[in-house]
């Protein structure tokens, strides 16, 4: 029987992505042997069963983070310094990657913590322009581009498995309202329900990082 770290694996590596808008590139850290390696590496470690998982969603990979690792919100730093797995990419790191794993760790670790829940996006390839993130919705072209391939995501992610029964949106602005809207028609989940996102947190919430944290543990069921 094919363990979720199999079925997770086929999702990434299957990922194809449709055609962009004039100047936007697609990250897809799954045509890199090393990026590959690095996150087959660590959906078998903390993945390697049949348990149904909680699904988190945020918007897209970011360059710094799951763009290079092929892991959402994680950059090569917290990939070793928290999950274990030596990597030889370029330690740089990504501020909402900063957040998640200090909520993790509040949680009780990445084992406890993965162990429940599964961490994806709304796109799970990120984007950039002229070398800068881009997030799926900041260009009308874009996200109309990406309709299709976002709904196809979603429902090939549904056979992990997941819980039908919630799914924890990060963005409480425009990527609720996108997947609450997307919700509606299909009836994904019974509930979705928003959490602050990391990187406004981190960029515009600073000094309440702790309260933010407290939050999310309260949302979660855990610390």
């Amino acid at each position: 029987m094919a363990t979720l770290a199999d079925k997770i694996m086929n999702f990434y590596t299957s990922l194809s992505i449709p055609v962009l808008p004039q100047g936007i590139e697609v990250m897809n850290p799954y045509r890199s042997k090393v990026a590959r390696a690095l996150a087959k590496q660590f959906y078998t470690k903390f993945y390697n069963d049949t348990n149904v998982r909680t699904l988190i969603l945020g918007i897209n990979p970011g360059r710094y983070g799951g763009g290079i690792t092929g892991i959402p919100f994680t950059d090569p730093i917290k990939l070793e310094k928290y999950c274990g797995i030596e990597n030889n990419l370029v330690k740089k790191a990504e501020l909402s990657a900063d957040f998640i794993y200090r909520m993790i760790e509040s949680y009780g670790g990445t084992t406890s913590f993965y162990s429940r829940f599964y961490i994806s996006a709304v796109s799970p390839l990120g984007f950039t322009a002229v070398g800068k993130n881009v997030n799926y919705y900041d260009l009308r072209s874009l996200e109309n581009s990406l309709r299709d391939f976002i709904v196809n995501s979603l429902r090939a992610q549904l056979d992990l498995p997941l819980e039908r029964k919630c799914c924890f949106c990060l963005g409480e602005g425009k990527n609720f309202q996108y997947v609450s809207k997307l919700n509606q028609e299909y009836s994904f989940f019974e509930k979705i329900v928003p959490l602050a996102h990391p990187r406004f947190i981190m960029q515009y919430r600073r000094k309440k990082v702790d309260a933010y944290i407290g939050a999310y543990l309260g949302a979660l069921g855990g610390g």
